[in-house]
């Protein structure tokens, strides 16, 4: 039985791929430091390790241990528009995490294949429908750390050997995303605001677009390049076909939801993106028989089934904001409020 890491493994889409590695009968460690996920969430057959892909030493350690065949990392804290403002803690985790395990990865001389969760967010703006063969052109610093372990990645196959696959995802949502985190998740965010009976936050006129991708859509295929070494050393698109505007999906969360009309909040618009979606050509050729395309009504209610029945987890709250020149006014509230507490 071959021995598999996956990091961010207590998370959203790492748990998915864990459990999806456990039913196809490989020896799953499930890395994570609990800081966005819950032990709950690390499938069945697993060996969780509470710890952070920060900690080389630790990091290490696994490998040396386990001699791991394939790595699946997904460890990452995804806020993409919050990054602008947390940059330290981006790179440090983003970036410099994912650096530790390829060198791991790399030492140890037993990884077959090093699968990687990347973004869309490389891409930039201005570049629809993204495609792989785009030059990317990353607008924050989410984006740019993601970037720069793919461009790591290409260097270390030519330097060292090591196999790799990387994904670009987008915008995944489902049973197990953590709706208590105030800075990333928009349906997330949106279910949570309807069970407090608070209304949905809207950044600017709503009318950004964006392809919203199922849980179910994404995490089966990661599972199952490693099955498949032809498709190795690529980089793929993965999720939706069909942009919605955030308005058009306030609409359908809250139908969803119970509530037959939005109470939207408009607030101040950010510095975003304002279209973003991909062309999806490419794993289709190669994962064809994965592909299932689920309607975004049916992927949203599937998560309202959920999420009513589940209690909400509280979301990474940045009590120490690095910048707060042009925060959103709603994230800076945030931030003062968490700043009151800790003074009292």
């Amino acid at each position: 039985m071959k021995k598999v890491l996956v990091t961010g493994a207590a998370g959203f889409i790492g748990s998915h791929v864990a459990e999806a590695l456990v039913k196809a009968g490989y020896s799953v460690i499930a890395l994570d430091d609990l800081s966005g996920g819950c032990e709950e969430n690390v499938p069945d057959g697993a060996s969780f390790v509470p710890g952070s892909i920060t900690d080389y030493h630790l990091v290490d350690r696994l490998f040396s241990e386990h001699r791991f065949s394939f790595v699946f990392h997904l460890a990452a804290y995804a806020a993409e528009g919050l990054s602008h403002f947390i940059k330290r803690f981006n790179y440090e985790n983003n970036l410099i995490g994912s650096v530790n395990l390829i060198n791991a990865a790399v030492n140890a001389g037993s990884v077959e294949c090093f699968v990687f969760t990347s973004s869309i967010a490389v891409y930039g703006r201005n570049q629809v429908p993204m495609t792989e063969s785009l030059v990317p052109q990353p607008e924050d610093p989410y984006g740019i750390a993601k970037y720069a372990v793919e461009q790591d990645l290409h260097e270390t196959l030519e330097m060292f050997g090591l196999n790799h696959v990387i994904f670009r995802p987008h915008n995944v949502y489902g049973e197990r995303q953590n709706i208590g985190d105030p800075y990333r998740n928009v349906i997330g965010i949106f279910m949570r605001q309807i069970l407090n009976n608070q209304p949905l936050t809207v950044f600017g006129d709503g009318l950004q677009m964006r392809a919203f991708s199922y849980i179910d859509d994404v995490a089966p295929i990661i599972a199952a390049c490693i099955g498949r070494p032809d498709t190795w050393n690529e980089v793929y698109n993965i999720g939706a076909d069909q942009p919605w505007t955030v308005l058009e999906l306030a609409e359908r969360v809250c139908r969803a939801m119970g509530q037959t009309t939005p109470n939207i909040h408009h607030a101040e618009a950010r510095n975003e993106v304002q279209i973003a979606y991909s062309s999806h050509d490419k794993v289709k050729a190669c994962f064809g028989d994965l592909i299932q395309n689920i309607p975004l009504d049916v992927g949203i209610n599937n998560m309202a089934t959920w999420v009513k029945q589940t209690p909400i987890s509280p979301g990474q709250r940045f009590k120490n904001i690095e910048v707060a020149k042009k925060m959103p006014p709603e994230w800076q509230r945030l931030a003062n409020k968490d700043s009151a507490a800790s003074q009292t």
